[in-house]
């Protein structure tokens, strides 16, 4: 294994829109939503760990989800967790982080990936993610994996690439805020949009200087604790600086703003995950298309509903058509799956009671 390749894994997430199972003190990467006997997490750290040595795979969260992360990896040593004290979004964290590692290795190339996303072919991830390695080692890029779009999904940012570029690594135009449905459309019939997947590669001195350039207050401000990081004087610097950082992403505060990005066209099945609706998709269904997550069912008339329960109980459904149906500690949804983006204000309603 190359000692020079990092991973910064994103696991600081709540995932809202997957209540009730997914909550403020126990979010979705730490649940085996497939129902594959793995965690989402552990899933995504044995996946990084194909590549990148197990030692320098660094987790990004909230104190809060300290304990979950070393019980679900307990192969991770403290230190490589790293606590943000105050939710800040994704610039900061990545700041952070990659300060330590540059510390650590100024050689240094890595990936970030968020905890939560579903990847099929690892193989195929794996070769991908070795190409973009081998790019930045040489080439001062910015690099993304982009997703080959298969609808017009408006819940997806967009990367338009310069479709004169025969290479298969090619140079962004720019990104592209979630559109409206003919946006989307339109971006489709261009064939030279994809569906920003959140994985992001780069060396250490491209992204640093990147930050210097486009955020120099973040980058002061993290700068100041360069002679703390990695000692025992790291942590008292951050629960006193983190919080000063302005709240921002990592695509806003310095990927739009980059000329030098690049992307390569992923040829992995790729979900982000981020509803029951899109977990539906991903798990095996019936010959009714329902799908079914730790639970025993007995199902009439019933078709296209995702069905998942924790407790050793029968469920009996009859009559529903795309519903979600989620049967988890003290809740009981049984929701349309049409509406599934406003579960995020049922959470906020069910927090009130």
């Amino acid at each position: 294994m190359n000692n020079n390749y990092y991973a910064i894994l994103m696991a600081g997430g709540v995932g809202s829109r997957f209540w009730p199972v997914s909550t403020t003190d126990f979010p979705k990467q730490f649940h085996d939503m497939l129902g594959s006997g793995e965690t989402l997490i552990q899933k995504t750290f044995s996946r990084l760990s194909k590549l990148v040595p197990m030692e320098n795979i660094l987790i990004l969260t909230n104190e809060r989800y300290n304990s979950l992360v070393l019980e679900q990896l307990p192969m991770v040593k403290q230190e490589q967790v790293l606590l943000e004290p105050a939710m800040r979004n994704t610039a900061p964290c990545i700041l952070y982080a990659s300060l330590k590692i540059q510390k650590l290795n100024p050689d240094a190339v890595m990936v970030v990936a968020p905890s939560d996303h579903w990847i099929e072919d690892e193989e195929e991830f794996a070769k991908n993610l070795q190409q973009c390695f081998d790019f930045c080692q040489k080439e001062n890029a910015l690099m993304t994996l982009g997703i080959q779009p298969t609808f017009p999904n408006t819940g997806f940012g967009y990367i338009e690439f310069d479709e004169n570029d025969s290479n298969p690594i090619k140079k962004v135009k720019q990104f592209r805020e979630k559109p409206d449905y003919e946006t989307a459309r339109t971006f489709l019939e261009a064939g030279n949009f994809l569906w920003n997947g959140g994985i992001f590669i780069w060396s250490v001195k491209s992204i640093s200087s990147a930050f210097e350039k486009f955020q120099p207050q973040m980058n002061a401000l993290f700068q100041k604790g360069s002679d703390s990081y990695n000692t025992s004087n790291e942590k008292q610097f951050v629960i006193e600086n983190y919080s000063k950082a302005e709240n921002i992403s990592i695509d806003y505060a310095v990927m739009e703003k980059a000329n030098n990005v690049y992307v390569l066209l992923a040829t992995f099945d790729w979900n982000d995950l981020g509803t029951w609706g899109s977990l539906h998709e991903k798990l095996d269904k019936d010959d009714q298309n329902n799908a079914v997550v730790n639970a025993t069912v007995i199902l009439e008339n019933a078709s296209n509903n995702i069905i998942r329960s924790d407790a050793k109980k029968l469920i009996v459904i009859d009559g529903l058509d795309d519903y979600i149906i989620v049967d988890n500690e003290n809740v009981l949804m049984i929701y349309p799956k049409s509406k599934e983006q406003d579960i995020k204000k049922i959470t906020a309603k069910a927090n009130e009671l």
